[in-house]
């Protein structure tokens, strides 16, 4: 029951860095910059990256979670007044999709929802293991 926990324990944290991957793209949806070489580069969105954990034998540990920038993470915009444009009005902003990161959000849920039952299920069969074993001696 304990390497249930602990699997679940790393979805968990999972979870977590893609809320924190979103809150972070939706928070810096609107901070600009230059697209030229040299030039204060606008935000660049975050994602996440899992990695199936585990031990010698091939079993499961759990999940391992990193942050990565996104492939294409600025898209050219037109605003001749920001002080990051460049000779014909271009600015970067970050390529951030408000639906899809409401989706991962919603995904965090889901799977920070279904992790903490992972863990409740494993107390609940440890508990239940430790009361045949009581009864037993």
């Amino acid at each position: 029951m304990i390497s249930a926990i602990n699997i679940a324990l790393t979805g968990l944290a999972s979870a977590s860095k893609q809320l924190a991957a979103s809150a972070s793209n939706i928070a810096n949806l609107h901070t600009v910059g230059s697209l030229e070489e040299g030039g204060k580069a606008p935000y660049t969105p975050l994602r996440t990256q899992q990695t199936a954990q585990t031990d010698q034998s091939g079993n499961g540990q759990g999940v391992q979670t990193t942050f990565a920038p996104r492939e294409n993470p600025f898209v050219p915009a037109f605003d001749p007044d920001s002080p990051f444009a460049d000779e014909n009005g271009i600015i970067g902003i970050p390529n951030i999709n408000l639906a899809e990161e409401i989706v991962n959000i919603n995904l965090a849920k889901i799977q920070y929802k279904a992790n903490l039952e992972t863990i409740q299920t494993a107390s609940e069969l440890s508990e239940e293991l430790f009361r045949i074993f009581d009864d037993k001696i």
